[in-house]
Formats: C-alpha cells, sequence, structure tokens
C-alpha cells in the first residue's frame, strides 16, 4: 500500500498535467476558430428560422448572417504570427458576427422580401456546414484523447 506521501505526490503530478493540458487546449487558435464558427453558424439558423416564421408578415423584411465576410475576419486573425521582432505584426480584430437586414428588395405585394426557397436552401446550406465544423471539433478531441491515453483506446 503506497503512503500518503507517495498519494500526495502523484495528485500533485495529476493535477499540473491536467492545468497544463486544459491550458494548452483552450488556447488552442483552431479550436477557438472552429468554436467562433459554430457559434456564428447557430446565430444563422436562429435568424433562417425567424425569416421562416415570418414569411406571411407583410412588410417584413429578411435578414441574414453574411459568410463570406465572416470567412474574410478569420483568415485575417489566423493569417500572422510575429516569430521576429522585424516580422510584421498579426492582427486580431475579433468581433462577434453581425446580422444585416436586407431592405432594398421586395419580392411580394405585401412588401416582404422573404423567398421559401431561398430560406430553405440556406437552412441546408448552414446545416451542412454546422456538421461539418461538428465533425472537425470532433476530430481535435479524438486528437487530444490519443495524446492524453498514449495511444492506448
Amino acid at each position: 500500500m503506497a503512503n500518503n506521501l507517495e498519494i500526495n505526490t502523484y495528485l500533485k503530478k495529476l493535477s499540473f498535467f491536467f492545468c497544463e493540458v486544459s491550458t494548452v487546449f483552450w488556447k488552442d487558435p483552431v479550436l477557438g476558430e472552429l468554436t467562433r464558427s459554430l457559434d456564428t453558424s447557430a446565430l444563422r439558423q436562429k435568424v433562417i428560422a425567424n425569416n421562416i416564421a415570418n414569411l406571411n408578415t407583410p412588410g417584413y423584411k429578411r435578414s441574414y448572417v453574411p459568410f463570406d465576410e465572416e470567412l474574410h475576419q478569420a483568415r485575417i486573425r489566423l493569417s500572422l504570427t510575429r516569430t521576429h521582432p522585424r516580422h510584421l505584426a498579426g492582427t486580431d480584430p475579433g468581433g462577434d458576427p453581425r446580422v444585416v437586414t436586407e431592405r432594398g428588395t421586395t419580392r411580394r405585394t405585401d412588401e416582404s422580401n422573404v423567398d421559401l426557397d431561398q430560406e430553405m436552401l440556406d437552412l441546408v446550406t448552414n446545416q451542412l456546414r454546422y456538421n461539418t465544423l461538428i465533425q472537425q471539433v470532433n476530430g481535435k478531441f479524438a486528437n487530444w484523447r490519443y495524446i492524453i491515453t498514449e495511444g492506448r483506446s
């Protein structure tokens, strides 16, 4: 049977290991971008659902979350890492996804601009994007699990 000193030493080492792993894990820039993308996709889902719910509301103007602009911002955040004093500094504009209301168009006689076919297409596209992001996050977790268990199942 191990004495208290050995148990305490083991527990301290184990605690240190988990603190180090959690620090590295949560500072992972790829996981951070995946999390931001998942948040954006969840917001997009809510906006699309709101558009569909207001399909027959006279004068309702559809809203959307721009994807291409968010992708551009993500590329800027990941683009540069300063490893030498003479290198250019990277930028981290951060920012949250935004909801844009499309006011300049009218598709129907009741002044609404919601097109059910377009909303359903956006809904499916967003769902596929979300599923892809979830697969990427699961892959990151699987890699960490492999590292922590030292390749044992």
